[in-house]
């Protein structure tokens, strides 16, 4: 699917990258968002990560553009500036509810797959898919640091295993226990909040 474009950034990488930042702009902000929490923070991160794939573009020989695995290595590039603002700025990075892909092998929750980017129906919809994200924006925050940048890239920007594996340096297997964990860490904060919601109402 990338040939083509890898084919005209080995050969005119000037005339040729504002195609791959238009492809690829809304799935590194959306990455960085779930990441930092933060949509000015999100925004800067997927500038500096563009800056820093035209740089490396810039230096590779055109065999290694060719090659390249897109989705992957730019994923890669968006994490390592997330790390790199954490660290600076002693942040705890936190996970924003977003659009995903449920995959059958997890069984994740739902709520971690719906389209709520991209609302539709009316003020009463979109109000109730509004305070759903609020929720599980809580709710993934809450996950321990280690199960949130696979079930990120698992569940919202739809990376295999594989890819998954060579973006976050882990074994697949490694990825699986940690994507399944923290699913099951997900569902039953959502459950302790659905019965503490309950009680409240009841009281």
């Amino acid at each position: 699917m990338d040939g083509p474009l890898l084919d005209d950034l080995a050969t005119d990488l000037d005339a040729s990258f504002e195609r791959l930042v238009l492809g690829h702009q809304d799935r590194l902000y959306t990455i960085a968002l779930r990441l930092l929490g933060d949509p000015r923070e999100a925004e800067e991160v997927a500038q500096d990560a563009f800056v820093r794939a035209y740089r490396a573009l810039a230096s590779y020989e055109p065999i290694r553009i060719r090659e390249l695995r897109l989705r992957p290595w730019l994923a890669t590039i968006a994490i390592n500036v997330c790390r790199n603002r954490a660290r600076r700025k002693t942040v705890q990075l936190v996970s924003l509810e977003a659009p995903a892909r449920d995959h059958p092998d997890e069984g994740g929750p739902g709520a971690v797959a719906t389209s709520l980017a991209d609302p539709i129906g009316g003020p009463l919809e979109a109000t109730v898919r509004h305070d759903s994200a609020r929720q599980w924006t809580a709710l993934l925050a809450s996950l321990p640091t280690l199960y949130r940048a696979p079930i990120v890239l698992r569940h919202v920007d739809g990376l295999s295993y594989e890819e998954m594996s060579g973006v976050l340096g882990r074994p697949e297997g490694t990825l699986k226990a940690q994507v399944h964990r923290g699913l099951a860490l997900l569902r039953d904060a959502y459950r302790q909040s659905t019965d503490l919601d309950r009680q409240e109402m009841t009281a």
